[in-house]
């Protein structure tokens, strides 16, 4: 009888490699992982540029026909700012937020009470604020005032758990919209405030409210961009900046000792507990920076808008925010990013987008829907079943699709709007829905969803556990 023992080589670049099985995220961050940093600058350097000049030049696939494309990239940037932050609460700590969006209005209106003539508080008419300056002057104290209402918020509630903090993140939510809705003599209740200040910045005889001016609406005719750029791009500029400054202090903070406390109190809060995590202090962390980052997105929002009111501020919002996270993968900031491009682009994309453009052709796609959908119910009984459990989920996918497709023909198209007058844009929510429906069938933990490192070595002891088991060498009598 011959034994067989594991003989390390000795050399482990000689080994050979085990088989990755790892999808494209997986592999776009080994890609990126095994670059030093100076080549992760060279690389990430030109890659911001080009996103920068994208709404200058946009591809004609991506451009959006019905509304300018710089003004969907700066609504881009303020969602991005508000799922980054929002997944420090939501995919770091773990905990389930609601009204995310009552924070995103307190930094609104903190910038609108300061600013607007509507307002009893404004201070740009013989007060402290001078115009030219005065929403630069507003942004650090729309992050404070924001911070201190999830200090005062979190304080008492943090203790709670699951489904009750849910409820009381969401109660939050809609009483910053009641209050702003019912103190009309100081938020001007539901009329809202106009006029509120935005930077004026690179004023001249053509802007003569600056670049960031509702005015600018850029000359596509110059080839020099900062002459090019409207007033929607020099938003998505600034908002760039600032989401890159977000990502690198909160990027720091999931490194440190708060992040690997972030990740023990959203896998096991009890676990973390016991293991001397102080979890109320750290989650009042996650859930004031958190607040401060949506108070300086709403800060943007208020000056590129220069109005808000109440009806800005619903629980839909809130719920639209925190399903640009879901989509994007819990944890993973760079995934909520992509998430909140789905959020903010589709739906203006899509606004000159009908169902069919005449009645004739809504019957006969109705009549095509039909069939398919009833071919798929049919191999689904009697083919479908017994093979992979990938086919099975594909089936199901379409036909969820091609189900909600004919009620959309037969509701929409054919009964109530002749002639194709629906916009897929006005359906937002009935297909961001459906998307998170098939995301929990398919990929519950979202597009690109994390994937926790090793802190302290990590690189090394990963390698060292995926390195692939060496040859068996046989000894004793059968060698």
């Amino acid at each position: 009888m011959t034994d067989v023992i594991k003989e390390p080589t000795g050399d482990p670049s000689a080994e050979p490699a085990a088989p990755s099985k790892a999808g494209l995220g997986d592999t776009i961050r080994d890609w990126w992982g095994g670059l030093s940093r100076p080549a992760q600058w060279a690389v990430g350097v030109p890659a911001i540029i080009a996103l920068a000049l994208l709404p200058l030049f946009p591809p004609p696939l991506l451009d959006t026909p019905a509304v300018s494309f710089g003004g969907v990239m700066a609504q881009f940037a303020m969602y991005a700012l508000i799922a980054v932050g929002l997944n420090v609460v939501v995919g770091q700590a773990g905990l389930l937020d609601l009204g995310y969006v009552g924070f995103y209005a307190v930094g609104a209106y903190t910038v609108g009470l300061l600013t607007s003539p509507n307002s009893p508080w404004n201070q740009t008419d013989g007060g402290w604020l001078n115009p030219s300056w005065a929403w630069l002057a507003c942004v650090p104290l729309a992050i404070a005032v924001t911070a201190l209402s999830g200090l005062v918020l979190g304080t008492p509630t943090l203790r709670l758990r699951g489904d009750y903090l849910a409820i009381v993140t969401l109660g939050f939510g809609e009483i910053v919209r009641l209050l702003a809705d019912n103190l009309g003599e100081v938020t001007n209740g539901s009329l809202g405030l106009s006029q509120i200040a935005y930077p004026q910045l690179g004023e001249s005889e053509t802007r003569p409210g600056g670049v960031f001016s509702p005015g600018n609406l850029g000359d596509t005719s110059s080839w020099n961009p900062f002459v090019r750029a409207n007033n929607g791009t020099w938003w998505f500029w600034l908002g760039l900046v600032l989401v890159i400054i977000v990502l690198l202090i909160v990027g720091n903070l999931e490194r440190s000792r708060v992040g690997r406390a972030w990740v023990a109190i959203r896998e096991d809060e009890d676990a973390a507990e016991i293991m001397g995590v102080p979890t109320f202090k750290f989650k009042l962390w996650a859930f004031t920076i958190g607040a401060a980052v949506g108070g300086l997105s709403g800060a943007m929002y208020a000056g590129q808008v220069t109005y808000v009111n109440p009806r800005q501020f619903d629980i839909i919002t809130s719920m639209l925010f925190l399903c640009a996270v879901v989509l994007g993968g819990k944890g993973n900031k760079l995934g909520v990013i992509v998430g909140a491009f789905l959020i903010a682009y589709l739906p203006l994309r899509l606004q000159s987008v009908q169902l069919v453009s005449e009645e004739s052709t809504g019957y006969v796609l109705l009549a095509l829907d039909v069939a398919v959908f009833v071919g798929l119910l049919v191999a689904w009984r009697y083919r479908v079943q017994h093979m992979g459990p990938w086919i099975q989920r594909g089936v199901i996918t379409a036909t969820v699709f091609t189900g909600v497709m004919g009620l959309l023909l037969l509701g929409s198209v054919l009964l109530f709007r002749k002639g194709g007058a629906q916009s897929l844009g006005d359906l937002k929510y009935l297909y961001f829905g459906i998307a998170l429906v098939v995301m929990m069938i398919l990929r519950p933990q979202g597009l690109f969803p994390a994937r926790q490192k090793l802190l302290a070595y990590g690189r090394q002891v990963y390698r060292a556990v995926r390195r692939p088991a060496p040859e068996p060498v046989t000894v004793g009598a059968g060698r």
